[in-house]
């Protein structure tokens, strides 16, 4: 009698990402697998290693057929201030192993934890995916995730969104807002500018603008910016990438006018109509800390929270890297970033930020 199909055993080895028969290969398994992201596409792992100077790693689990049984993404952080780490999906969201049953993870969590050895990381973090085991911690208060369904059209949208919400974005339609969408320099040069903005009002570095030509590069026509301009000043923008039928609002922001102008209502609005265009079904708007403004702002466009599970492992004697701009014991900091003058925030941010993960 043949042996059941998960009990048969696995090759595990390191994916090479310059080949693209074998990130065709990945690709194809990520998108067939029910709760795989555009975090674990080889496409994240390389723009973000290019974006932001870490190394990625990339971890398969193949049957004896050559078959892929699961796969694990990983970026090499390196930080003076945070220190190293093994991180999936490193700057996104989600990640963590994505695998064909319950085979193929105890052997891909301990290959990710001797790879860890191997370089120095006392840390590995996974954002998601399958449990590794009993060795990780688990988090998962921290942060909610935020999907629903896209409407059949933008009225019935509107009707989505509960009346609080929906007259924030009936208001909007009176504030004299254009939205553009492009991939071009100018489109990227308008949403770095307020991306920049906003982060900095919110008291955190922004990412090396590398990173968002790279993500762009990688996806290609997959990925956009969505722009709110008032009277030609563009005051909201979000880079979006859209996979598997989601649209993935990922980095966005307004500037210091963009509230009065209900510039932030108008522009996830305009994607939500934008996506379904493009085909979408589903609109992912992203994690946000529990309890948090950003996570109430989501909750009132009818979006319900789900918690996210985050898993990390941390080599005895060490302690687990806290890279969270909301932990209290970063609220000095915060501060003063909020008070730095734009030009010197948006030159120190990139420095400090590609070193988070």
């Amino acid at each position: 009698m043949n042996a059941p199909l998960l009990s048969r055993p696995l090759a595990l080895r390191s994916a090479d990402l310059a080949d693209p028969i074998e990130r065709a290969r990945i690709g194809a398994f990520v998108h067939d697998h029910p709760e795989g992201t555009p975090f674990h596409l080889p496409a994240w792992s390389t723009a973000v290693a290019r974006g932001c100077g870490q190394k990625a790693h990339y971890l398969i689990a193949q049957r004896a057929n050559g078959e892929v049984a699961g796969v694990l993404p990983l970026t090499e952080v390196h930080s003076p201030l945070f220190g190293r780490a093994l991180v999936s999906a490193g700057f996104g969201v989600g990640g963590g192993i994505l695998a064909e049953g319950a085979g193929p993870v105890a052997p891909l969590a301990e290959a990710a934890w001797e790879l860890a050895a191997r370089l120095s990381c006392p840390t590995v973090e996974l954002r998601g995916g399958a449990h590794p085991g009993a060795a990780w911690m688990a988090d998962e208060t921290t942060y909610c995730g935020f999907t629903r369904d896209l409407a059949e059209d933008d009225e019935a949208e509107l009707k989505a969104v509960p009346r609080k919400q929906r007259a924030e974005v009936r208001r909007s339609f009176e504030k004299e807002l254009e939205i553009s969408v492009g991939c071009h320099v100018d489109d990227a040069a308008a949403h770095y500018a307020v991306y920049a903005e906003s982060v900095r009002n919110l008291g955190t570095p922004v990412f090396p603008r590398r990173l968002f030509s790279e993500v762009l590069r990688e996806f290609g026509n997959s990925a956009d910016m969505l722009t709110v301009r008032h009277r030609g000043v563009a005051v909201a923008s979000v880079l979006s990438l859209y996979w598997n039928g989601t649209v993935y609002p990922y980095w966005g922001g307004g500037t210091a006018a963009a509230r009065a102008l209900r510039a932030n209502d108008h522009m996830y609005f305009g994607l939500m109509s934008h996506a379904r265009e493009r085909g979408c079904r589903r609109f992912d708007f992203g994690r946000s800390k529990t309890g948090t403004g950003a996570a109430a702002f989501k909750k009132n466009w009818g979006f319900d929270p789900r918690p996210l599970a985050y898993f990390t492992r941390t080599a005895n004697g060490a302690a687990p890297r806290v890279v969270n701009p909301q932990d209290p014991r970063y609220r000095l900091q915060v501060a003063a970033w909020q008070r730095l003058p734009l030009p010197i925030a948006n030159r120190l941010g990139p420095w400090i930020s590609k070193g988070l993960g």
